[in-house]
């Protein structure tokens, strides 16, 4: 799995022109997915999203995750992110894990996050034409890959 992650101020997704998920303080993340992704992807970028310390504490330091300050998340799924770019102009996403294998990890994904959280979070619709609408908080962008855990 693959996921950018970025501190917000606010985000929100909308789908023919009607906002389906809307939050203030917290992450949006976007997360791609991919055939050889597992339970253990599951559970160690969840966990780990749950407990980023990108967040300020009261003397302007990255010491806070989102549950030290109640932060929101939307989750929005992105074949993209397994572009492969290195031949021709036209990238490939053949890595990217086809919607019958990546629905039931985004799924999966969602429900583990929030048990991590102790509440709901926002989603995409998945494969939809969706506008992501956000405010970088920093900005604070940082990538992660289960696949290599830097």
């Amino acid at each position: 799995m693959r996921a950018v992650v970025q501190r917000v101020s606010r985000a929100s997704v909308t789908v023919e022109k009607k906002i389906i998920s809307s939050i203030d303080k917290g992450m949006l993340v976007l997360l791609g997915i991919e055939n050889s992704d597992t339970q253990e992807d599951i559970d160690w970028l969840s966990r780990k999203i749950a407990n980023l310390r990108i967040f300020n504490d009261s003397v302007g330091v990255m010491n806070n995750s989102l549950l030290d300050i109640s932060g929101d998340v939307i989750v929005v799924s992105q074949f993209t992110l397994y572009a492969a770019t290195k031949k021709g102009n036209r990238p490939s996403y053949i890595k990217a894990a086809k919607p019958e294998v990546a629905v039931p990890i985004y799924e999966a994904f969602i429900s583990s996050i929030e048990l991590h959280l102790g509440k709901k979070v926002g989603t995409g619709v998945f494969g939809a034409d969706m506008k992501v609408d956000l405010l970088n908080d920093g900005p604070i962008t940082i990538i992660m890959d289960t696949k290599n855990k830097e």
